[in-house]
């Protein structure tokens, strides 16, 4: 496999300050190969709520244009998110909602690694499983796996740091980069 070098930008489902997801997405840099950089998406906290009518008489929000065009010159995208009523966060949503509607789509054709995390025992899964039907028409290129589903994630971090700090759970994580970066570079052949 080649060892071009990709950059990676991760959109957190989240907006609680305390976030375990955002705890995962803090350490994924550290944990990313070589010719790998991970970079955080600017919060999805101040998207307002999407509205066909607010779209036309004012246009795109320029938080989204901004998080739009940082998925456009990355390589991947990275999701990281919790579980919220076996779904999708509702600000994530949002967030997709204003995305889909931009003209030039930043998820067509990009590669998207999906990753979630909960207090729960099954980390997530159904959230997974929601987000992958939306981005099916999106375009966007989801790795079917390995797959990330943080389960008693509380159990694995370490608050006071805010980064993961279990080792079986960092080698997975680390796993699962090394195979998006491969599945990204043939994606992207």
């Amino acid at each position: 496999m080649s060892t071009q070098p990709l950059k990676f930008v991760t959109l957190l489902g989240s907006l609680r300050k305390g976030s375990y997801n955002a705890m995962i997405a803090r350490t994924l840099p550290k944990l990313a190969p070589e010719g790998i950089t991970i970079e955080a998406l600017p919060s999805i906290g101040d998207i307002p709520l999407y509205d066909a009518d607010v779209q036309q008489e004012s246009g795109f929000p320029a938080s989204i244009e901004k998080i739009a065009e940082q998925i456009r010159q990355a390589d991947g995208v990275i999701i990281v998110t919790p579980e919220y009523n076996y779904s999708v966060p509702g600000g994530l949503k949002n967030a997709i909602d204003w995305l889909s509607r931009l003209a030039d789509q930043p998820l067509a054709g990009k590669p998207v690694l999906i990753q979630t995390s909960s207090m729960g025992a099954i980390g997530g899964a159904r959230c997974q499983y929601h987000l992958r039907q939306i981005l099916v028409f999106l375009d966007a290129m989801v790795m079917n796996k390995p797959e990330f589903m943080g389960g008693v994630i509380q159990s694995k971090v370490d608050s006071q740091l805010g980064e993961v700090i279990e080792q079986a759970t960092l080698d997975h994580l680390a796993g699962q980069l090394s195979a998006f970066s491969d599945y990204t570079r043939r994606v992207k052949k």
